[in-house]
Order: structure tokens, then C-alpha cells, then sequence
């Protein structure tokens, strides 16, 4: 039992040589790029969840925030704009406001001028958690870049925004739940 050696994941020279092996058409240059964007995406989410975790709150909470604050003051969406938003189902958005609800985060009202609908609203202390988030997650991001100078950082700002653009026309619906992946 305590003979099994802790196997991690391989570095990317590994991965990538063993890609080659066994898929001759591999082009080394684009696995690369591919595979450091996914890992850089994976780590970064682990630490921004480490944050968000430290705060109180789960990622699933932050988008929330995220996405209330991006709406603008006063920071109110419907529960089916934040869905569409996060790409999420009714169900699974009803369960996230239900939760955030209690811990006092956000508050759920009915619209004065449409009875049927229903107001999702960011409170003081949800505007605070979204800001100590932010705080965190500036240090974070400011350490990451650290060794790169300006030009370098509008470099690959302008290089990762053109591959963004790119899938994004590619897959306008990408962006959230893919019914084909349900």
C-alpha cells in the first residue's frame, strides 16, 4: 500500500512527448499553448476558489455576485437573466439564490411594476464579499503577471483576447450550459 509511488501529473514536456508518441500529427507548438492555458485556467480557479473560500463563499456564489455587480447600480437582475447569464438551469439558479438568501448576500423581491416577476438584488454585504474577492484576487493576478513587463502584458492581453474572440464566434453559445452536454 505504502509502495505506490504519488504519481502527479506530468509536466508539460511530458504530456506533450507522449501526445506525440502516440498521435503523430500532433503539433507540438499548438499543444503547448493549449495545454499551459488549461493548466494556468485549472490553477487559477483552484486559487480564486482557495479566496472565495477564505471569504465565506464558493465560486458558485461569487459569479452570482460577479454577475449583479456587471448588471450595474443598483445591481438587480431577474432570476432567469442570471441563469441565462451563468449558464444555468431555473432550478439550479432558484437553489444558489436560496442559499445566498440566507447567508444575507443578496435579497429576492417581487417587481412593484410586474407582480409576476421577481427581483434578485445585491445587499451591502454581498457588495462587500464581491469587493473583498476583488481585493484578493488583485494581489493574486498582480503576483502572477509579475514578470512581465508592460508591453508583454498588453501583448498576450490583445493574443488571448483574439483566441477568445475566435471561439466565441466560433461558439456563441459557449459561454454557458451547452444543452448537449446536460
Amino acid at each position: 500500500m505504502g509502495d505506490t509511488p504519488d504519481i502527479g501529473e506530468p509536466t508539460l514536456e511530458e504530456q506533450i512527448a507522449a501526445y506525440q508518441r502516440e498521435f503523430q500529427d500532433l503539433d507540438p507548438q499548438v499543444e503547448q499553448i493549449v495545454s499551459a492555458l488549461s493548466r494556468l485556467n485549472r490553477r487559477m480557479n483552484v486559487a480564486y476558489g482557495r479566496q472565495t473560500a477564505a471569504l465565506g463563499i464558493s465560486n458558485a456564489e461569487w459569479e452570482v455576485l460577479k454577475a449583479l455587480v456587471l448588471s450595474g447600480a443598483p445591481y438587480r437582475l431577474g432570476p432567469s437573466d442570471l441563469a441565462k447569464r451563468l449558464g444555468l438551469t431555473p432550478a439550479a439558479m432558484t437553489h444558489r439564490i436560496d442559499r445566498m438568501l440566507a447567508e444575507g448576500l443578496v435579497t429576492r423581491e417581487r417587481d412593484e411594476s410586474n407582480r409576476v416577476r421577481v427581483i434578485v438584488e445585491l445587499t451591502a454585504e454581498g457588495r462587500e464579499k464581491w469587493l473583498e474577492a476583488m481585493r484578493l484576487a488583485t494581489v493574486f493576478e498582480e503576483d502572477l503577471l509579475q514578470d512581465l513587463s508592460a508591453q508583454e502584458r498588453t501583448s498576450l492581453g490583445d493574443v488571448l483576447t483574439r483566441l477568445l474572440r475566435r471561439v466565441e464566434d466560433a461558439q456563441p453559445d459557449a459561454g454557458g450550459r451547452l444543452s448537449d452536454l446536460d
